[in-house]
């Protein structure tokens, strides 16, 4: 692995490591309603919100107030994108000259679901498909508001952890509009006015025509990017402007754009482990946790990094020549081999669909590595809240297995586990796996799912597939480019599992806290497992390796890992 690439994680890392208690304390000074330097000008804003809203800010809901909130707020703003990409052709900045993708019906509720859910799953290309008013009032809009409702469920998570002998879990309607004002609009403008200075356009101008040296003509579409670009990583949404999503110029033109891009994408989530840390009192405990998703995150990179940096050893065999480059496919040569991996490893972790490479065409064990993090269920940083709660999902299943092994209840923070909260523990650890292997099974065995495998068939057809299901339960969005997803039945079904990785995740995570929160806190004694410490941190990493290995091992084995031993065996 070349030494530029090290630098470039070292140094992404070190940033990362420097904002996450600064960041962290901000979103906790945020959610308890602590003094900001931003309250001068947003509390006013925030009233008339609550007025016209006819919101009391006072009124705290219990976990399953606060679940229906979410959920009916999550399908008001699909409903609402449906009907804007339904009438796009009525509004302005439509140009039918070069929209030659229909918005079927199937199609327009398939991106609905999925921006409406931080999915951002794009079976459409951007400029052929969508209208600059859809793009702006209809995504960029979603990427704020699902963003928003993503974060306000973590919040209400760690509330569920913190509090004790309540039912209460915080406002909704009060958590949505403080995640958007004082943290996703403030960060997302002074981003995207960073964007427009490297280059990525924010206009409304007509797509521009001109003739190459070739004498070919070429359509160059033009747009509000820097809207969309910056909040679709920073909402952990991913939905890219252009088909060709990060890799396209006027996405991410320079290697300075490409960091501040992956920054947007993982700070917050690694920052919401300090939050959790400081609003239950235990700093401790949110750095255990910060470190367990940084030590996975490396080991990633540095896989991820090694695969793509040794290539293709057939086609240098063939050649008869040594590649020092690497596997340069479908890469880019402004990011190299470093600036796509870290895209490919951050975007992974962090529900984000946004990539600046093809990982289709990475070497086996190198698109193994995105196709494994989204597998894990967002418990390397993820997404904006999913990220925290999963990451403590997969901490109460290792305490349980380590509280049936010295005959004790286990207990977590002073909350006991008992058979109620397994039963939820149980129902959102098997909900992924469940979804994604069932729908991949049901893709694989009839001919409407194989007719998308239009490229690729054999192991890495079986990934194309099994990395589409992935993709959506995890909320995750981007693809194996290689599958035509664009039919009724990939329509229908991602969207499916989108739902499920949206809600059917988010729902026992909220009756969770609730349970917790309603319990009154245990103290702590000598037969207590301390959980923050390093000892703990290993139980953390082998739970979410065993459960992983578990359930997906063997899909693995006839995806990614079958096609590296293929490969391997044209070398004998």
């Amino acid at each position: 692995m070349g030494l530029w690439s090290l630098l470039q994680y070292l140094l992404f890392l070190l940033i990362v490591v420097l904002l996450v208690k600064p960041v962290g304390g901000y979103l906790a000074r945020v959610f308890e309603r602590e003094k900001t330097w931003l309250d001068p000008i947003l509390c006013p804003v925030e009233r008339l919100l609550y007025r016209l809203a006819r919101v009391k800010p006072g009124e705290e809901m219990d976990w399953k107030t606060y679940a229906i909130c979410f959920v009916i707020f999550g399908l008001a703003g699909a409903l609402l994108l449906y009907l804007i990409q339904r009438t796009q052709s009525l509004f302005p900045g439509y140009y039918p000259r070069y929209m030659s993708t229909p918005l079927t019906p199937d199609l327009a509720a398939n991106t609905a679901i999925s921006f409406s859910t931080t999915t951002t799953w794009q079976a459409y290309a951007g400029e052929t498909t969508m209208s600059y008013f859809t793009q702006t009032a209809g995504l960029v809009a979603q990427n704020f508001l699902a963003g928003a409702g993503g974060l306000a469920v973590g919040i209400a998570f760690i509330r569920g952890l913190a509090r004790d002998e309540t039912d209460r879990l915080g406002n909704f309607w009060v958590d949505l509009v403080r995640a958007s004002l004082w943290v996703l609009l403030p960060i997302s403008l002074v981003g995207s006015l960073l964007l427009v200075w490297q280059g990525v356009p924010a206009n409304f101008s007509p797509y521009t025509e001109v003739t190459t040296l070739e004498r070919a003509a070429q359509v160059i579409a033009q747009g509000p990017v820097a809207s969309l670009e910056f909040i679709k990583n920073l909402g952990t949404n991913g939905g890219g402007f252009f088909n060709a999503n990060g890799a396209h110029p006027y996405e991410n033109p320079t290697p300075l754009t490409n960091l501040l891009e992956m920054l947007a994408i993982v700070v917050l989530p690694a920052s919401l482990t300090y939050t959790f840390g400081k609003m239950i009192r235990r700093p401790r405990q949110g750095w255990v946790l910060f470190w367990v998703m940084a030590v996975l995150f490396t080991a990633g990179l540095l896989f991820a990094g090694w695969a793509e940096q040794s290539g293709n050893p057939v086609i240098q065999r063939e050649a008869n020549i040594t590649i020092d480059a690497g596997n340069m496919e479908g890469k880019e040569v402004r990011f190299g081999i470093g600036g796509s991996v870290l895209t490919a490893v951050a975007t992974s972790n962090g529900a984000t669909g946004s990539y600046n490479s093809m990982h289709d065409s990475y070497m086996p064990l190198g698109g193994m590595i995105p196709l494994v993090n989204m597998l894990l269920g967002e418990i390397l940083f993820g997404g904006l809240g999913s990220g925290i709660y999963s990451i403590i999902m997969i901490a109460l299943v290792g305490l349980f297995m380590a509280g049936l092994m010295v005959g004790r209840s286990p207990e977590y923070l002073g909350n006991l586990i008992g058979p109620p909260e397994v039963k939820l523990i149980t129902l959102y650890t098997l909900a992924g796996p469940v979804v994604i292997m069932a729908l991949t099974a049901i893709a694989v065995a009839t001919s409407a799912g194989r007719a998308g495998l239009t490229t690729n068939r054999g192991p890495h057809g079986f990934t194309e597939i099994i990395f589409a299901y992935a993709s959506c339960v995890a909320n995750n969005g981007q693809s194996f480019a290689g599958l035509s997803a664009n039919s009724p039945f990939y329509n229908i079904t991602t969207g499916i599992a989108m739902m499920v990785g949206r809600f059917g995740l988010a729902i026992p995570a909220l009756a969770l806290a609730g349970r917790f929160a309603a319990q009154r806190r245990r103290p702590v004694t000598q037969g207590t497992f301390p959980t923050d410490s390093l000892s703990f941190a290993i139980l953390l990493l082998g739970t979410a390796l065993i459960i992983g290995g578990l359930s997906y091992y063997a899909a693995l084995a006839l995806g990614p890992i079958m096609e590296h031993m293929i490969m391997v065996t044209q070398l004998g």
